[in-house]
């Protein structure tokens, strides 16, 4: 009798500690289940549609995406939108997590400021399901606002940066490139300043000068003049007062560029005057006028000369695959093979003495282009690079202290200053034939 209460006794412990164990296991499950804080909208971002924002004091924004799945304004008035302005926003509508709940079923949403709702942010899916979110005042501490879904009796507080992502204005969201076009889709550039009519032809990749003539440019000051047009921003800072000042400004304003650009979709000009230390910008492209960056207007207040290539030689940061050096009765021959550079003897050269020519040849630059000058030609240099499908040809003359060089097929006339020529001849002169390899 004693051995059959003890087996009895020990079933019930066992149950006990098993029924102890899967309790213990269940539980913190159950706990961050409860303790989470509840979801307010779960939707997929690309099945949102539309985006209708109400606000008190100000106009209604509606977002739409248009046929080609891109946002635009569609109210108060059509206008483009910086698309990477609208992800945030979405980002915080499709996954919108409240930081807690505060009522199950809120019988007064006044204390909220939810019965006439600062902003309503109403969404809408492809589906056309419509979700509208309310957003009322801010909690006693200052850091989230009070929020509920129209249709749902609970009241929840959300972040202030799940706010910040959602209450929107047009300025916000517009696009606010002066100059519509994309720089890499530009074909011509004509620039009006320091009363002078440049314009510049993109070849694929290179750039050319076409007006006043042809002639070489120096590409990243192009680039340069392309990315200041195309990177003008609207600054939509201070108030209308601040807008009205703003078109005076320019009316009154001294005219510092007129710079027009022309792609496939057609030509944009934009107008840039200066007032006091301030510059302002008036665009074909959007309507209105607005203050721009220092950088915009500087970027553009240059002449012809800013934009000219300087360099003799265009084969860059490339090595050429040959280099011939006439300079008096001194000859000078390198050809590259491999690695390696050669004399005109077949003898490898040593690789740092071949390569100071190289760079003393590369870095040759004009100092100032002038008119006139240039006599019988003392050095004669013949470099060909681009694997043979580049031969450029450069003739140097002596003139008092300095050089004048031309290239072949230019009229162009080049000043040089006498301490880069003298820094090549004296790298071609201590030129010398590589060592020989130890034990040979």
């Amino acid at each position: 009798m004693k051995l059959r209460g003890l087996i009895i006794a020990i079933a019930v412990l066992a149950a006990l500690t098993g029924a102890l164990y899967w309790s213990n296991r269940q539980k913190p499950a159950e706990t961050a289940s409860a303790d989470a804080p509840p979801k307010i909208l779960t939707l997929k971002q690309e099945d949102i549609s539309k985006i209708d924002l109400k606000k008190k004091g100000a106009d209604e924004l509606v977002l739409a995406k248009d046929s080609s799945g891109k946002w635009q304004i569609t109210a108060p008035k059509l206008l483009s939108v910086e698309q990477s302005t609208v992800s945030p926003m979405l980002s915080s509508l499709s996954a919108l997590t409240s930081e807690r709940l505060v009522e199950e079923k809120a019988s007064d949403l006044g204390q909220y400021g939810l019965s006439d709702p600062a902003l309503t942010a109403s969404i809408t899916e492809k589906n056309n399901k419509t979700h509208a979110l309310l957003l009322g005042d801010q909690t006693p501490a200052g850091n989230a606002v009070y929020a509920k879904l129209d249709g749902d009796p609970r009241v929840f507080i959300i972040a202030n940066y799940n706010k910040g992502n959602i209450d929107k204005s047009v300025n916000d969201l517009r696009d606010k490139r002066l100059l519509t076009v994309d720089a890499d889709k530009i074909s011509k550039v004509e620039l009006i300043a320091k009363k002078e009519d440049i314009e510049f032809g993109r070849n694929k990749d290179a750039w050319q000068i076409v007006r006043p003539k042809p002639l070489r440019a120096d590409g990243p000051q192009v680039e340069e003049l392309v990315r200041n047009l195309t990177e003008a921003r609207m600054d939509f800072s201070g108030t209308d007062q601040d807008a009205k000042n703003v078109a005076s400004a320019f009316a009154s304003g001294t005219p510092v560029a007129t710079a027009k650009v022309t792609a496939e979709s057609g030509t944009q000009e934009l107008q840039v005057r200066k007032s006091k230390d301030d510059y302002y910008a008036k665009s074909s492209a959007v309507d209105g006028v607005y203050k721009v960056a220092s950088s915009v207007g500087k970027g553009l207040d240059k002449g012809l000369e800013d934009f000219r290539n300087k360099k003799l030689f265009d084969f860059g940061f490339s090595d050429p695959n040959k280099i011939e050096i006439h300079d008096g009765t001194k000859n000078y021959f390198l050809t590259k093979g491999g690695e390696d550079w050669w004399n005109g003897n077949g003898k490898k050269l040593d690789a740092g003495s071949a390569q100071s020519v190289v760079d003393k040849i590369r870095d040759l630059s004009a100092s100032k282009f002038v008119d006139s000058g240039f006599t019988a030609p003392a050095i004669e240099l013949t470099v060909t690079s681009n694997d043979g499908k580049r031969v450029e040809k450069v003739q140097i003359a002596k003139k008092d202290t300095g050089y004048i060089a031309r290239r072949e097929g230019e009229a162009s006339l080049y000043e040089l200053d006498a301490s880069a020529i003298s820094g090549l001849e004296k790298a071609a002169e201590e030129m010398k034939v590589a060592a020989a390899p130890a034990g040979k």
